[in-house]
């Protein structure tokens, strides 16, 4: 009876982090086109990024990310979604930057995706995996543990998830706090 309950509890545990996403549809500022979680099906993972072209934080962060789209190209689906609402955080702002990345840039103006996945700072990761048939959230928060000072950085957040998702292997710490500037909601 004790071992049965125990399950139970490690069994709620687990479920009661794994936060089901159903799918949305954003338009990419770079070409126009609606772009879906649906359109990465079949890719091992999807890393969502909600960015700001505005914040410190997503600047000190721009090379790291960039180095962990082309180490995980063609594995790794990353999309950056930007749910500001500032005048300079437009849509015609966006297209100007991240355009180097070669991944979709998401205007969520409507902060659609962001409430979604309780996204609250910029920037903050959301690595999500197909569970059963369904798009779940498997890690989120934090990229790293300094977002100021790329060559001071112990824990690879993120870059550990990833290579866990990929290893099929567990992945623990299943999220951690994200640093950065707060996203006004509408």
């Amino acid at each position: 009876m004790k071992k049965l309950l125990l399950l139970i509890l490690i069994a709620s545990a687990i479920t009661s982090y794994a936060q089901e996403i159903k799918d949305f549809s954003l338009t990419n500022v770079k070409d126009g086109k609606s772009v879906s979680l649906s359109n990465f099906s079949s890719s091992s993972g999807i890393v969502v990024v909600f960015t700001s072209h505005e914040c410190p934080y997503d600047n000190y962060y721009k090379d790291r990310l960039k180095d962990l789209v082309n180490a995980y190209s063609g594995k790794i689906q990353f999309l950056f979604i930007n749910s500001n609402q500032e005048t300079q955080e437009s849509a015609e702002q966006m297209a100007i930057h991240y355009s180097d990345l070669g991944v979709p840039y998401l205007a969520d103006k409507d902060q659609t995706a962001m409430e979604t996945f309780g996204a609250r700072k910029s920037p903050e990761v959301f690595l999500v995996s197909k569970v059963s048939g369904k798009f779940t959230v498997v890690y989120s928060g934090a990229i790293d543990d300094n977002p100021q000072v790329a060559k001071d950085v112990k824990q690879t957040f993120l870059k550990d998830a990833l290579n866990k998702v990929l290893a099929r292997e567990k992945i623990e710490p299943v999220s951690q706090r994200a640093v950065g500037c707060s996203i006004r909601r509408k």
